[in-house]
């Protein structure tokens, strides 16, 4: 049994939630943080004294927080006003209480912060800098997927299995023939983990990039989730877009095997999908 106080900030998000109940499985001392718990978990709001004792009391912080959601979230927001005020001010507040307190922590960034066109890139860079500054260490996820409770920011699986639910069919924002690496939340969680108790074996340089390692198109996205559809006798269409992919395409972008010497994931894209899809389902009976 450990008596490690894990804090993860973001604790209500997709990857968050996931990692809270995983970790309280190991028998971690995991503090929740997020702002869907009250106002007093506004990590927006400096100072913020709940924040400040959270952290202060922590053995390793788990930063997750962000506002962010999937490419249609994206899309809307990114470059809004308020989309990058939130982000800034919840890095100042979060960063310079880890600066204080010295605490050792892990920031959760994105295959995009190397892509100047987006606003969210462009912070999750700032937020790798801050880490680096503080001798930390940065995780990018790549297309992370699992239930979500908030649809307006669900990401591409959980919006197609939502639609087909709902509206009977479900429709791409482009053509599908970008490809991605999906990577099962469970998987995440067991990386994360993995990072923070190999935690001096890393350097704040270090490409840690959490993904599959194998990519996937959106169309074989949809053709998986169609399938499961079909086996419940619910003959969902899938409508293509036509658009090219603009938010998140850049093949700038590989993925780096380094973190492979310590982690690799276990659950293949059908597997993935599936769990997602007959947990999705059983809560709609």
């Amino acid at each position: 049994m450990t008596n490690k106080r894990v804090l993860i900030l973001g604790s209500g998000g997709q990857i968050g939630a996931y990692l809270t109940d995983y970790l309280r499985k190991k028998d971690y001392d995991v503090r929740e943080f997020d702002i869907t718990n009250g106002e007093h978990q506004d990590m927006r709001i400096i100072p913020n004294p709940e924040l400040h004792r959270q952290v202060m009391s922590a053995d390793f912080v788990f930063f997750l927080a962000f506002d962010v959601g999937g490419s249609r979230y994206l899309k809307k927001y990114q470059h809004t006003f308020d989309f990058v005020n939130n982000n800034a001010r919840i890095m100042v507040n979060t960063f310079g209480l880890i600066e204080k307190y010295n605490k050792p922590f892990v920031f959760a960034s994105s295959q995009m912060s190397n892509m100047s066109h987006s606003p969210y890139g462009v912070l999750k860079r700032i937020g790798e800098l801050y880490t680096q500054t503080l001798k930390g260490l940065t995780v990018k996820f790549w297309n992370v997927y699992g239930i979500e409770k908030d649809m307006e920011k669900a990401h591409v699986i959980t919006d197609f299995i939502r639609k087909g639910f709902e509206e009977g069919s479900f429709e791409m924002l482009t053509d599908g023939t970008e490809e991605r690496q999906f990577l099962y939340a469970e998987d995440c969680c067991e990386a994360l983990e993995t990072v923070m108790e190999c935690y001096s074996d890393f350097k704040s340089t270090d490409p840690l990039h959490i993904t599959s390692f194998n990519s996937t198109t959106i169309k074989e996205v949809a053709f998986i989730i169609q399938g499961l559809f079909n086996k419940i006798g619910r003959y969902n269409s899938i409508k293509p877009g036509i658009a090219k992919d603009s938010v998140q395409m850049d093949k700038r972008n590989e993925a780096d095997l380094y973190i492979s010497k310590w982690w690799m994931p276990k659950t293949s894209i059908t597997d993935g999908i599936t769990k997602v899809f007959e947990e999705m389902n059983d809560d709609r009976i």
